[in-house]
């Protein structure tokens, strides 16, 4: 499964840049049908070779099919995510590919910061905060960079354009867990 999901991605941003590609995707929804389902998926480009976040885009909420989503990301994560310049196609000897097929983001009730610490679980936990308008989410593997509690939440408030004290607000939280794919 994980070559059929990198290898869609990479196709999608290789067409996205008029780059020759070789994926078939006829036979892919045949052999693997839940690609046909709704689906969410973030995906990840990252620069070799240590691992240089370029391009990160998805979705929370599975309105599509997983197929057309992770389409969809891919090209976006290539080209429009806006904290960085489009990716070229020379830079694509240099990047791997990851994809997060989410689950349902799930409302985590709690009444107080050390009880939303209790409950959460890093490396597994999937974060979205929503505060009003504003609204942000990590991955799980965020918490490779960010395992503190305190630092993990600090830049998801941050991220959301809210105070790196936001937990005192008492946002919205939702958690969610992620399959991860990656090119190796």
């Amino acid at each position: 499964m994980n070559d059929i999901i990198i290898g869609l991605a990479k196709a999608a941003i290789l067409v996205a840049l008029n780059q020759p590609e070789n994926f078939d995707l006829e036979n892919a929804l045949k052999h693997y049908p839940m690609l046909k389902e709704k689906g969410a998926a973030f995906v990840t480009i990252n620069t070799e070779p240590n691992k240089q976040l370029r391009g990160c885009i998805g979705s929370l909420q599975a309105y599509r099919p997983l197929y057309k989503d992770i389409i969809a990301n891919a090209q976006s994560a290539a080209l429009h995510d806006p904290r960085f310049k489009p990716l070229s196609k020379e830079e694509l000897k240099n990047i791997k590919i990851e994809v997060s097929i989410l689950s349902e983001p799930k409302p985590l009730p709690y009444e107080s910061r050390d009880e939303l610490k209790k409950k959460i679980t890093p490396f597994k936990d999937g974060v979205v905060l929503k505060y009003k308008t504003y609204q942000a989410t990590y991955l799980p593997q965020v918490w490779d960079q960010l395992p503190q509690f305190d630092d993990f939440f600090t830049s998801l408030c941050m991220k959301a354009n809210l105070p790196g004290s936001c937990l005192e607000l008492h946002p919205d939280i939702l958690i969610y867990q992620v399959t991860k794919y990656e090119e190796q």
